[in-house]
């Protein structure tokens, strides 16, 4: 997680270096070569995981009030006075990861950990911080407050997925028949009512004519997710072959989506095992008979989940990293 932590006295300063031993990330004294409160919370609520404030819990709620915008996006904030005694989570609790950076920023200083969020307070399984340890994103955060609402009044709640969840099942938590019978699922491919929990594990095969616009990717990255039901939140990277390196449309198109990008030889492509949908054309002007399909099974060192999709003279496929998911959620779990 990159923290960044702001003091605003001498005592707070040196508190804070202390923290940033166990948990890295910049630290920072309010008022010091002109950092101000409102532009330090502007740049680090937009380019790092967690705020560290430590000072006043008014200080903070009144610097980050006007940047929250949804737990799917907001960091983590967390508040700890100069003395070291209490570690609040402020925001972003189990999404952004608030409660479990501040049970650690609080065993590294022996202050007592504060965290109010309602599962917490009565052991209850919480499926957002069960989604964040399976390296899953939540589909659609408004509805989080139907799970957690169910089991906090003692009532069971089903589940359906895709995969075989290894463990028992937390308490209230019991399988369903079909995804529809769900209350929460665990899929790459959304439909329904349900709570969708998507494994962040797809990697975006990608090959495109040379010149292609950010705009236009992205045109036909919503077209192929909507025709093949895929949830946008799966992919994790995406994969092309190294003719494309300096695409300056496939590299923003990655950069906006927050995604890592690995670009392969066309020797490194024909070497890759199994059945790919071939190309003359492709193989006459990259060297290699497919480029969306071998770059994306390359990347996920798995198997292709969809095969070549065309849009526009845009190609896209999707292959799966490993993904073996467990029932456990939390820190000592």
């Amino acid at each position: 997680m990159k923290c960044a932590y702001l003091a605003f006295t001498a005592k707070g300063l040196v508190l804070a270096q202390h923290l940033a031993q166990t948990c890295p990330g910049t630290v920072t004294r309010c008022g010091a070569d002109g950092v101000s409160l409102a532009a330090w919370t502007a740049k680090q609520f937009a380019d790092a995981d967690a705020l560290v404030f430590v000072g006043a819990v008014g200080i903070a709620v009144r610097a980050i009030a006007p940047h929250c915008r949804g737990k799917a996006v907001d960091p983590a904030v967390v508040v700890l006075d100069e003395q070291g005694r209490f570690a609040i989570s402020l925001l972003s609790g189990h999404l952004g990861g608030a409660n479990d950076l501040t049970r650690q920023l609080a065993a590294a200083c022996h202050a007592v950990p504060v965290i109010t969020t309602a599962t917490d307070g009565r052991g209850a399984f919480a499926v957002d911080e069960w989604a964040v340890r399976q390296n899953c994103a939540v589909a659609e955060p408004e509805r989080i407050k139907y799970i957690s609402g169910a089991l906090l009044a003692g009532r069971r709640v089903r589940y359906f997925s895709d995969w075989q969840i290894e463990g028992e099942p937390p308490a209230g938590v019991e399988p369903a028949a079909t995804a529809e019978q769900a209350d929460f699922v665990l899929t790459l491919t959304p439909a329904g009512e349900a709570l969708h929990i998507v494994p962040r594990i797809a990697v975006l095969g990608i090959g495109c004519k040379r010149g292609t616009s950010e705009c236009r990717l992205q045109e036909a990255f919503s077209a192929f997710c909507a025709a093949n039901t895929l949830a946008p939140q799966s992919v994790a990277a995406a994969a092309s072959i190294d003719l494309k390196k300096d695409e300056r449309g496939l590299l923003d198109f990655a950069k906006n989506h927050g995604w890592t990008t690995e670009f392969y030889t066309a020797d490194t492509l024909r070497a890759v095992r199994g059945h790919f949908t071939a190309s003359q054309f492709v193989k006459d002007v990259t060297g290699v008979d497919n480029v969306c399909e071998r770059a994306a099974a390359k990347a996920a060192g798995g198997k292709l989940f969809i095969p070549k999709w065309v849009y526009n003279g845009v190609t896209f496929s999707v292959a799966l990293r490993p993904f073996a998911p467990d029932w456990r959620w939390k820190t000592d779990g």
